[in-house]
């Protein structure tokens, strides 16, 4: 009796995990059909709102933050703000998190407040800044590598007990645990990805699976996951989501009230990358590009399988053995570092392969190159990879996930999707080819316009800031959470 319970536990858990599973396929498929039709529309309530130039209250405001223009003059009010975030980067070598705290808390740091970073040691150089508002609070991280959270927690009550109180708290994803979190009202929580996304990302790595790869328990562990996020998440008083397909997940299936979730697209330096032919030019000849290539193929950022590396040698390996026009016609320039690096050099004359770059001379990368190439399986997020390449005026060329078709690539115009199939790779790859350089030109130039109307550091900063004010004080009082068209 009691292994026929077990059994029927069994089966009943199975039998959980893929209904979750298939209901995972279908919002991905309802989302980008959602995300298509707001990109190109807007709805009866903002058509309503802009007609009528009503005010807006932004804590309801249901699309991206980085839609609407916020002052660049001083604030009237200077915040006194605590970040939690597990690693304070080198501002030349950092992920995706770490960038997003790096620029957003630096740009909030020239607008004048005064940010106070709990993070765990670091290279002193990485926290030497002319600032006197910024000030850095560092700890021994645990074990596992993140922030010790008795210890960082210890740290934060002294500061807040010591003369002003903090006036809003951000936390860069799980900085600070939701054990601690619930203790503060005035909390803004970053999500760089959820669990409910990588649903796409585990149904693609169980598609590209070779017969000699043992199949991973992730489809089956993931449903746990998501719970749990349901679970946990309300302890965070306000919630940021980085793209708009995250922010309807937040919403929609982990049930978060609307006036808590906000969306803020993520930003990258204008200053650093911007179109400059000049700069291409100098790259080109610096790195032996000829001039004689008609398409320069761009890829950058951490060589690795989950970023779709092994995707793509495939797709480059059978393009060069099929067709040798393409390899004479064209050229590849691999930016990054990671053990795909090497296998891409070993594809032929065409290949180039440089390592990790500097911040600057990525900027000059992105001028060099005729479009920019990001195939990533990870379905989280937006890469800023492709925001870069956008503001330097480039046509982007990604893979078909719902946040970046929903926020980043959403039409054909600034660039191509693609599905993470070897097959759909190369269809894409032998259509920006066919396409030819004034084609993709010209998708460039789509492509900048609209990183310059949303991707920006100036943008996702001016957005943060109008967050942190709003939520600093009485919301039935603070005139910051009121928006004038």
């Amino acid at each position: 009796m009691s292994m026929a319970k077990d059994r029927s536990s069994i089966f009943s858990f199975q039998y959980f995990c893929y209904v979750v599973v298939i209901l995972s396929i279908c919002s991905i498929i309802l989302s980008l059909s959602w995300s298509h039709c707001c990109s190109q529309c807007h709805s009866p309530y903002q058509a309503l709102v802009q007609k009528q130039n009503l005010p807006i209250n932004l804590l309801s405001y249901p699309f991206a933050w980085n839609h609407l223009v916020f002052s660049s003059e001083p604030p009237s009010k200077l915040l006194k703000i605590a970040l939690f975030v597990r690693k304070w980067p080198h501002k030349s070598r950092a992920g995706g998190l770490e960038r997003h705290a790096l620029t957003l808390h630096l740009g909030l740091a020239k607008r004048g407040h005064d940010l106070h970073v709990f993070t765990t040691y670091t290279d002193s150089s990485s926290t030497n800044y002319s600032f006197n508002n910024l000030h850095f609070h560092f700890s021994k991280p645990s074990p596992a590598g993140y922030l010790d959270q008795a210890s960082v927690w210890k740290q934060f009550q002294a500061e807040n007990s010591s003369g002003k109180p903090f006036d809003v708290v951000h936390t860069e994803s799980v900085g600070l645990r939701h054990t601690r979190s619930r203790y503060v009202s005035n909390l803004a929580v970053t999500w760089h990805g959820i669990a409910y996304e990588t649903f796409h990302s585990d149904i693609i790595q169980e598609l590209l699976r070779t017969p000699q790869e043992p199949q991973t328990k992730a489809l089956t562990e993931r449903p746990v996951k998501v719970v749990e996020e349901v679970k946990f998440f309300p302890n965070y008083a306000h919630h940021v989501a980085t793209s708009d397909h995250a922010g309807d997940i937040l919403k929609r299936v982990y049930m978060i009230p609307e006036e808590r979730v906000h969306i803020i697209l993520n930003g990258v330096d204008e200053q650093v990358f911007r179109s400059d032919v000049s700069k291409g030019n100098e790259f080109k000849k610096r790195y032996g590009i000829p001039g004689t290539k008609s398409l320069v193929i761009g890829l950058a950022g951490r060589l690795v399988k989950d970023k779709g590396h092994p995707l793509m040698f495939e797709a480059l390996k059978q393009i060069i053995a099929e067709n040798s026009s393409f390899q004479e016609s064209s050229m590849v320039v691999v930016a990054g570092d990671g053990p795909w690096g090497a296998r891409y050099g070993d594809l032929g004359a065409n290949m180039l392969v440089l390592g990790p770059l500097e911040q600057a001379e990525l900027a000059c990368f992105y001028n060099a190159i005729d479009i920019f190439v990001n195939p990533t399986l990870r379905a989280q997020g937006l890469d800023h990879t492709l925001l870069e390449a956008m503001l330097s005026g480039k046509p982007v060329m990604a893979t078909r996930l719902a946040s970046i078709a929903g926020s980043v690539v959403v039409g054909n115009e600034m660039g191509y999707t693609f599905s993470p199939t070897v097959s759909d790779l190369k269809r894409a790859i032998y259509e920006l080819w066919i396409s030819g350089r004034d084609v993709l030109n010209k998708k460039g130039q789509v492509a900048m316009q609209r990183g310059l109307q949303l991707f920006t550091a100036t943008k996702m900063v001016a957005a943060y800031e109008r967050l942190f004010l709003c939520i600093s004080g009485s919301m039935h009082e603070n005139h910051f959470c009121e928006y004038q068209p």
